[in-house]
């Protein structure tokens, strides 16, 4: 559910537990409306849309939605903005009474950044360094915080055993350049299924691919603005990213919007439906499972273990280059964050023991 925007002159709209959002764009009171304005209005409604990736939205309005309702029933008012009512609400979702799950640290955090932003889009302001917040919020990390849960990493012989796992069919052609391009790209999987077989193709794709000589030119649009990822081509065909991308465009006759898209229940033609980021989940689950990774575990904790982000974390942790180059594909500000995706690699490469003299 979308936050409204309606001109500040039209009937108010309501939905249930979810106080009106007003217009953040809109002409001054003291100016007279004209045709001219009232276009450049509905102009700027729609860079304004924009702003944020739908995903994040969708997510900044459910956790209005639970405050407005959480609010109602400790019959209190969610406006104005009040940092001693939100410091009570995350003291909630830390320590709930009965049988309510407890939130993670990390979950209500985002739920944080969602009632921020959500205020915001009301003209207010939540000081989330105010100390009912602050405070509190110290406090639940302390006493709850829990180092974060990683999936595995998907390495070069795992990726190759999942591979194999695929059939020959057009279905199986799109999913297997999925694999390798977001494994050899380190693409989020948001990333690679916004992605567009050319420049300005669709309004809703994060980028587009361009295909040359060498391999695979990736243009994405990021949080910090645009950035370049460079897929070569592989040492073999079995495993080349760009030769994989190039069969699926060939036989699934893609020339231009979505680069992966849904294929018929036939599985002989490519439809236009843009494929969701879960799908990217899933295919890795799945194949993972099919290619029999970590065969000690029972079904549901291994499907638990594998996810988008695994084959991130792949790439990261199975490229013997320098590290530079690594965080440049992740696309990282920092080493820093580029290590936390090398599960096992360069650990103890460094003995500080003994060049301590121990």
């Amino acid at each position: 559910m979308s936050p409204i925007i309606e001109h500040e002159r039209a009937t108010p709209i309501t939905m249930p537990d979810t106080p009106q959002i007003p217009a953040l764009i809109a002409l001054p009171g003291h100016v007279a409306g004209s045709g001219r304005l009232d276009r450049l209005v509905d102009t700027a409604r729609g860079y304004a849309d924009h702003a944020i990736a739908e995903n994040t939205r969708r997510a900044y309005t459910r956790d209005w939605t639970a405050f407005a309702r959480w609010c109602r029933l400790k019959g209190a008012d969610p406006l104005p903005s009040s940092p001693e009512l939100v410091g009570l609400y995350i003291t909630d979702l830390a320590a709930p009474s009965g049988r309510t799950r407890a939130l993670s640290v990390a979950s209500i955090e985002r739920q944080l950044a969602g009632l921020s932003w959500n205020y915001a889009q009301r003209g207010m302001r939540l000081d989330r360094r105010d100390r009912h917040i602050a405070s509190v919020l110290a406090g639940i990390r302390r006493r709850h915080a829990r180092p974060p849960v990683q999936k595995d990493a998907i390495g070069p012989d795992d990726l190759r055993a999942m591979l194999a796992t695929l059939g020959h069919d057009l279905r199986s052609l799109r999913d297997r350049a999925m694999l390798l391009i977001g494994f050899a790209g380190a693409l989020r999987r948001s990333e690679l299924v916004g992605l567009d077989r050319a420049k300005d193709d669709t309004i809703a794709g994060s980028g587009w691919v361009e295909i040359l000589d060498a391999g695979a030119l990736v243009t994405l649009r990021g949080k910090t603005g645009w950035r370049e990822i460079e897929i070569a081509r592989g040492s073999s065909a079995a495993t080349c990213p760009v030769l994989a991308l190039e069969r699926w465009l060939d036989f699934a006759k893609i020339e231009f919007g979505p680069l992966f898209t849904a294929v018929s229940r036939d599985g002989r033609r490519a439809l236009p439906r843009r494929l969701n980021d879960r799908h990217v989940a899933r295919l890795v689950q799945r194949a993972a499972l099919a290619a029999g990774l970590r065969p000690d575990l029972p079904d549901a904790e291994r499907r638990a273990l594998f996810a988008g982000h695994s084959m991130r974390a792949g790439l990261a942790t199975s490229a013997e280059i320098d590290e530079r180059h690594v965080q440049k594909q992740l696309g990282h500000a920092s080493a820093e964050m580029t290590r936390r995706y090398q599960r096992s690699r360069d650990r103890f490469r460094f003995n500080l023991t003994k060049a301590a003299g121990l």
